[in-house]
């Protein structure tokens, strides 16, 4: 087994406390928190703080990993790599591709993370895309979760992937989430945070200021309140 550390990064995930607990049993070691800090790229780069190794797992506040996956089989990055991540499911649109999956982090790439809506699309490194699925994303905890989920992730997609995807695949993932066929819990708000995400990001590509908005979870509650049933926060 490789030296690493692993955290939790999580901010209002109902099932948090029951996730971390998981990710411990699962990667065999202590699961370092970081719980409720506003902005998500002064969180991500906090997390690196907590460490004790250069290499560590990240894992959200939503992510249920797999009862399966082997921590003992994980090779380290390469040299130019700055961020490993492996696929989750995701309960609402059936996708499995990396949004809400682990990540392999390197402690040094996040003290230099540059500006990106997509945060962890400005690492200085390349990002290297697993094959095997590590879990489950359980992005739709509540109304809310499920609409922010959709919401955050439309309006990201409809500006094209940080990460190389092609056009046709970054437009299957938005039809995608806009159908959310694959039902769950909670699919109805999913639906409409997807288009609410890309009107939001519609005309807005030359102000990343405005589209960043997103990372902030104060601004995100907000939106969702003004618009929906405030009761359906928590459901």
């Amino acid at each position: 087994m490789i030296a690493t550390d692993a955290v939790m990064l999580s901010y209002d995930e109902p099932l948090a406390d029951e996730l971390h607990a998981r990710v411990e049993r699962v990667l065999r070691r202590p699961t370092k928190r970081l719980h409720g800090v506003r902005g998500m790229r002064r969180a991500y780069r906090l997390t690196a703080d907590l460490v004790d190794f250069e290499l560590y797992f990240l894992a959200d506040g939503d992510f249920a990993i797999s009862e399966d996956f082997d921590p003992t089989s994980v090779a380290p990055l390469a040299q130019d790599v700055s961020m490993r991540v492996w696929p989750a499911l995701n309960p609402l649109n059936g996708l499995v591709y990396g949004y809400g999956g682990l990540k392999l982090m390197r402690r040094s790439d996040l003290h230099q993370l540059g500006s990106a809506v997509d945060v962890l699309a400005a690492l200085p490194g390349r990002v290297e895309f697993s094959k095997q699925v590590a879990g489950t994303t359980r992005c739709n905890q509540s109304p809310y979760h499920a609409w922010k989920a959709a919401f955050r992730e439309c309006a990201m997609l409809s500006q094209g992937s940080e990460y190389g995807m092609s056009k046709e695949g970054t437009r299957l993932r938005l039809d995608a989430w806009k159908a959310c066929r694959q039902g769950g819990d909670f699919a109805e708000f999913a639906v409409a945070g997807a288009h609410e995400g890309i009107a939001f990001a519609t005309g807005r590509c030359d102000h990343l200021e405005d589209l960043d908005r997103i990372n902030d979870p104060g601004w995100l509650l907000a939106r969702f309140t003004a618009t929906h049933n405030p009761a359906a926060v928590t459901g």
